[in-house]
């Protein structure tokens, strides 16, 4: 695969996942009283931001998007509703959410120092924007662990 297709289809996934996983977890705490529930919405807003970013791009380099299977997304929905059945706090939350940005920095990072000079300018830039987010949101969680 062309090693801009792959980066620029890993940015669209990570963010597109990261919207229906974030979604999930504000539907999940919906009618809760946690105090991280803002931070949460504007994780949201960020990925979505980076959904409408990276189509424009795919669009741009004529790559079609792949959507992860439905079996990926009914697990990943399952394990974060248990995870939330047994502990709900602000603390297991952003507990939760450090992990899952922690995991993509490291992927994202790895496919950044990879791809350097082979990518698009414009899709490089995207990628390290998007390791920004997660780096952004780690220190905001910080605060509720």
């Amino acid at each position: 695969m062309d090693k801009n297709n792959e980066l620029l289809l890993y940015i669209y996934e990570n963010a597109s996942m990261g919207v229906k996983s974030t979604t999930e977890l504000i539907n999940i705490l919906n009618g809760k009283d946690n105090k991280i529930k803002k931070i949460v919405e504007d994780e949201l807003k960020g990925y979505e931001e980076f959904v409408k970013k990276s189509k424009k791009l795919l669009k741009k380099y004529k790559v079609e998007p792949k959507e992860k299977g439905i079996m990926a997304n009914i697990m990943a929905s399952m394990s974060m509703k248990m995870e939330m059945i047994k502990d709900n706090s602000d603390a297991r939350v952003a507990d939760m959410l450090t992990k899952g940005f922690t995991m993509g920095n490291i992927d994202i990072s790895k496919r950044i120092d990879r791809f350097e000079g082979e990518c698009e300018k414009d899709i490089l830039e995207l990628a390290k924007e998007l390791l920004g987010f997660g780096k952004e949101n780690i220190k905001l969680l910080k605060e509720y662990l």
